[in-house]
């Protein structure tokens, strides 16, 4: 008899309202299975999260441990097999993450909208 070992879930909660998350989240989902849950309609205290968080960053959760902002987009990188983006945003530190925190407070801004539809 042989054994199918279950893949663990990966499950990711996002800004339901933001083109780019979705746009992101497509491009993930062609080489990972997630669950991609908007905040907007999901039962956070599941999560142990709040509304007030997850309106201002992503969320990953993989086998007990959660994610959040860049190092969620590092994780999901690496899982989905890009090694070498997700290397460059660990390795960038305080400018990564300030990179990350910019443009996730200005999602809704028309250069973010513009990136989302020329890099997805």
């Amino acid at each position: 008899m042989r054994w199918i070992q279950a893949m663990p879930e990966i499950i990711v909660i996002f800004d339901g309202d933001c083109n780019l998350c979705k746009r992101s989240l497509a491009w993930l989902e062609l080489e990972l299975t997630i669950t991609a849950l908007p905040f907007q309609s999901s039962n956070l205290e599941l999560y142990g999260l709040t509304t007030e968080q997850c309106s201002q960053e992503v969320f990953a959760i993989s086998e007990g441990k959660t994610y959040s902002g860049a190092a969620a987009v590092v994780f999901l990188l690496r899982k989905r097999g890009n090694s070498l983006s997700s290397a460059v945003l660990y390795f960038s530190g305080p400018v990564g993450r300030f990179g990350y925190k910019w443009v996730a407070s200005h999602r809704s801004s028309l250069l973010v909208r513009i990136l989302g539809r020329i890099f997805l």
